[in-house]
């Protein structure tokens, strides 16, 4: 049985009648104002008992239900680089945030040559896209066994893991064929997929030996929740599910089912990350992307694309990146002075906020026309233009101190600022608050800066 909040709190230093360990009573070592706030937190499955550093260790076997996150942490790992999913305690982001963005493999099936497998894995290896500021790629290979040839499947697993250093997911549900690839694995801890109702105990064995987490298949929840349970008592507890379902409806109602089990109903056997491969042979090509778009928001733990596409790629992980960042906390550049296209002493200086999507805007529209200049970037704690404006985040006496704090006026020759034009009312305020620099309104929108300062500078 869940303990509550208040069965938790017991067992915390605030209600220890050990002095050494009450003397630590409401510490806030763990992120939180109190020992109560922490319990309910835990309670709850939003936190960990691992912050709390004072809990006794009679306390932690005693908590160890409450403590459990209700979906298990599963890892990948290759050659130091991983992949990992699970551990999740919220159903939606805005209640707290998603911590393990869905990992995105590509299936590399057994039937392509040795040229084709070594262009694809460099290629999936190599890919990398910048976006407002974070480096996005893809996680790792997905092996499929589709020739249903032993060496065939080996040799292939052989091919990938010397062209590249990525984390795996090896795809079959032959015992025999899976055992040839583990065997060609080395220093990587792959997912094994999959073990269903007739060969989960050969396929448990092979995880075991080769300490590799597991994927169990299954069409429906019981038949799932069976497997699971089945390999558990044999030992097996590093798992994922795959509930087999293709389809839009089916795999959208089948993964939200199975998220609520295991959060709201604390429904165990179903707690583990989930598997989704959104390819269907002979299917329009153009819905995969799409039903990975589905399964990454709601709420698949890894994903295997059908094969590599840059156009298709792209898209998937930059709605990854916007699922998996705190909703609470705008994505944000450090405030400070940015040289763009190797400014001179006589160069335009203009100043923006950090938010992330604003200083890309104007930096690329900048970097992209050849023009040097200097962008100030002040501290508006991550919001954009007139939404710090209207805040009080962004105003004459912010974008003065961002002026003397970065020292441009010992790095140009003149005293002219370029402000953006949404905040063109800031313009009297700020020659009062930098007497001697001339304010100069910009353009509205970051497209127009070129042609502005081609024209007005």
């Amino acid at each position: 049985m869940a303990l509550s909040g208040l069965d938790i709190y017991k067992l915390l230093p605030a209600s220890s009648k050990d002095p050494a360990v009450k003397a630590h009573a409401n510490c806030k070592e763990c992120g939180f104002p109190t020992c109560l706030a922490f319990a309910m937190k835990l309670a709850a499955k939003q936190t960990e008992l691992s912050l709390c550093p004072y809990v006794t260790e009679d306390a932690k076997a005693r908590l160890s239900a409450a403590a459990t996150p209700p979906i298990r942490l599963i890892t990948l790992s290759a050659d130091g680089r991983k992949c990992e999913a699970g551990n999740e305690t919220v159903l939606f982001r805005h209640e707290k945030t998603f911590y393990h963005p869905t990992g995105l493999f590509v299936r590399v099936p057994d039937t392509l040559s040795a040229a084709q497998i070594e262009t694809l894995a460099k290629d999936v290896a190599a890919y990398k896209v910048d976006y407002v500021g974070m480096a996005l790629q893809l996680d790792g290979l997905a092996v499929e066994a589709v020739s249903g040839n032993v060496a065939e499947f080996a040799g292939v697993v052989a091919a990938v893991r010397s062209a590249c250093t990525m984390p795996m997911i090896l795809i079959t549900e032959d015992p025999a064929i899976m055992a040839a690839g583990l065997a060609k694995a080395g220093g990587v801890k792959p997912l094994i997929c999959a073990a269903t109702a007739d060969n989960w105990e050969a396929m448990g064995k092979l995880a075991k030996e080769n300490a590799a987490p597991l994927a169990v298949r299954a069409g429906d929840i019981a038949g799932l929740a069976e497997l699971t349970g089945k390999l558990t008592q044999s030992g097996v507890e590093d798992l994922v599910l795959d509930p087999a379902a293709r389809d839009f409806g089916g795999s959208l109602t089948m993964l939200t089912q199975l998220r609520r089990l295991a959060l709201r109903k604390d429904f165990r056997p179903v707690g583990y990350p989930i598997l989704t491969l959104p390819y269907l042979e002979g299917s329009d090509p153009a819905l995969e992307p799409l039903l990975a778009a589905q399964q990454i928001a709601k709420y698949a733990g890894f994903v295997v694309l059908g094969g590599f596409d840059p156009a298709t790629v792209y898209p998937l992980v930059v709605l990854r990146a916007n699922l998996f960042t705190d909703p609470q906390k705008p994505i944000q550049v450090e405030p400070g002075i940015y040289p763009i296209n190797k400014p001179g002493a006589d160069s335009p200086v203009m100043v923006t906020t950090n938010f992330s999507i604003t200083y890309f805007a104007v930096a690329n529209e900048l970097e992209s026309s050849g023009m040097p200049g200097w962008l100030l970037v002040a501290d508006a704690e991550g919001m954009s233009v007139l939404t710090a404006w209207a805040a009080g985040k962004f105003d004459a006496d912010k974008i003065a101190k961002t002026v003397k704090g970065t020292g441009i006026a010992e790095k140009v020759s003149h005293r002219r600022l370029v402000i953006p034009g949404h905040v063109a009312v800031l313009m009297g305020e700020l020659e009062e608050e930098l007497p001697g620099w001339e304010i100069k309104v910009g353009p509205r929108e970051a497209v127009d800066l070129p042609r502005y300062l081609k024209t007005t500078w």
